[in-house]
Order: C-alpha cells, then structure tokens, then sequence
C-alpha cells in the first residue's frame, strides 16, 4: 500500500524518520520500476535545527518547496555530482524534511547496477544518500514530485523494524550545527549492509 499524505504530515519529523525505516522506496522511470526497502534516514527539523536548510525561516529558490505540506520529493545536488533525495513532512509552511540515506535494493536491481555503472551488488549500490538516487534514477528533475503518484512513491509492506534493531546517532557531515550536530537524528538498521559507511 502507498504511503498516503497523513503518513507524511504528521508534525514529528524525527518519529516520521524513524517510521521510514522498514518502508519501500520506488520509481518507475521510462517504464522501468527500481525500488528496495529503507534502511537509514535522517531527520531535519525547520526553524530550530541548525542543519535544516529552513533554519531560521531561510525561504530560497532551492528551499521553497519545503514550506509545502508533507508528501513531496525535495531534490538538491551536492558537490556538482550528487542528487539529495528528502520528504518533506508535516504541515503546510513547517518546512521539516527527512532525508534517506540508505536502502536494501529489491526492485529492477540490474537496472540499478546500470544505472550505477557496477557488475554485481554490492554496499556502494545504494549505500549512501547520492549513491542510492543515481541507482533508482532520481534527479533533480523530481523536484516537488508528489509522493503519492506513479513517478516516486513510497510503500507500507508491513514489515516494521523492531525497537531494538534500530541504531540513532548524530547526522552526517554537519559540523557547522552546533550544538544541533549532536542530535540523535540519524536512524539506521542495526546489522544492515545497505546503510551508508559514514559512523
């Protein structure tokens, strides 16, 4: 079952980051379907969270989706090579996203492998938030892409992760936070070799 727009904007961004774990990510692109099970995310919290890109009301051309209603795609590129894939959740002008970082492919794996330049699966497939975008064919071209359509979505298969195999620590790779880089707003599958190297 697709994940309906109440999943995404309920107000807890961190609980919603945590929930994610355990639920599919698919795309179908040019009628190829590629998609695997979340296994990292990390949270991302407006106003008070000095690693969100809406820290203190910031309203950019980049940042202006963000200030939708929970449920769509905020794409971005990273180093002139990457593509970021992140949900924004909760309501209208909350500007909370969660960010997924790792996924265990499941779906259309050989196109994965195609698209990643790679002969077998392997950790850097999809391990790693730039790493699993290039795999399912996301780009920043999904900018705003409602989650609940056809193009990228995400699915409840029921199969939630149990308390005790889920591992919270800091965000990745935002030192300049302060205080905030300390949060334990990283989610990720305890024993999984699909989440990202970065501990």
């Amino acid at each position: 079952m697709k994940l309906p727009l109440s999943f995404y904007q309920r107000p807890d961004v961190v609980q919603i980051a945590r929930d994610l774990l355990g639920k599919y990510l698919f795309t179908n692109i040019g009628g190829v379907l590629t998609g695997g099970r979340i296994v990292e995310t990390e949270a991302y919290a407006h106003i008070n969270d000095q690693a969100c890109h809406s820290h203190l009301g910031r309203y950019t051309a980049r940042t202006k989706i963000m200030y939708q209603a929970g449920g769509v795609a905020y794409t971005y590129l990273i180093y002139g090579r990457y593509v970021l894939f992140n949900i924004i959740t909760n309501e209208e002008a909350k500007a909370d996203a969660v960010l997924i970082r790792g996924l265990e492919p499941i779906e259309g794996i050989s196109e994965m492998l195609l698209r990643r330049g790679l002969h077998q699966p392997a950790r850097n497939l999809t391990g790693g938030p730039g790493l699993l975008t290039q795999a399912l064919g996301i780009t920043t071209q999904h900018y705003g892409t409602d989650l609940t359509g056809d193009l990228l979505w995400l699915e409840d298969r029921q199969e939630p992760v149990a308390e005790e195999l889920v591992v919270a620590s800091a965000r990745v790779g935002i030192d300049y936070a302060g205080t905030d880089a300390a949060l334990p707003w990283r989610f990720r599958v305890k024993g999984s070799p699909w989440t990202s190297p970065a501990r």
